[in-house]
């Protein structure tokens, strides 16, 4: 179905019809129920805070011996908060936060997987982009120098690429 055949069909119901469907939909789409939660109850510093534990937890486990280094993790919360809607500071603070812990991680243990530094990068390239795109760069200058300095400080095997991304700037 269009979106045009979409909107004719609701055209055509009236208000009464028009609630149930969205109540079924909210009944029924566990998406739908988490978009209104989210509308109406945006607890934003709250949803920041589980994902930050939950990245934090991929590199630093609580309950088990063994990291498990994905990167994933943060990306499904990113995507999430970017369906939702959430303020782009708290999005962009998350995205340069899943970066940070991985440098904190590596600095503890040598990591010998190529993947996990190109990932590193493409995580860094994706932040850079959105502070950029959102116009709030200037906010966040200073963390993406420190991710910078810190890449280059443990030797990371792509260090220059780093730097030529934030030479973007």
């Amino acid at each position: 179905m269009s979106k045009r055949d979409l909107k004719k069909y609701l055209e055509g119901l009236d208000k009464p019809q028009l609630e149930e469907q969205l109540l079924d939909l909210y009944d029924k789409f566990r998406d739908v129920k988490t978009y209104y939660d989210f509308v109406f109850n945006p607890k934003e510093e709250k949803l920041v805070g589980e994902a930050k534990a939950k990245i934090a937890n991929e590199y630093f486990p609580v309950k088990t011996k063994r990291a498990k280094l994905r990167r994933s993790t943060a990306q499904k919360y990113i995507k999430h908060f970017l369906v939702l809607g959430v303020d782009p500071f708290a999005v962009a603070d998350v995205m340069l936060y899943a970066i940070e812990v991985a440098q904190k991680y590596s600095a503890r243990r040598e990591m010998r997987y190529a993947s996990f530094y190109k990932s590193m990068l493409n995580s860094f390239e994706q932040a850079v982009n959105y502070v950029m795109a959102n116009g709030i760069i200037q906010e966040f200058e200073p963390r993406l120098n420190d991710i910078v300095k810190e890449a280059d400080k443990q030797k990371w095997e792509n260090k220059y690429e780093f730097g030529r991304v934030i030479d973007m700037l």
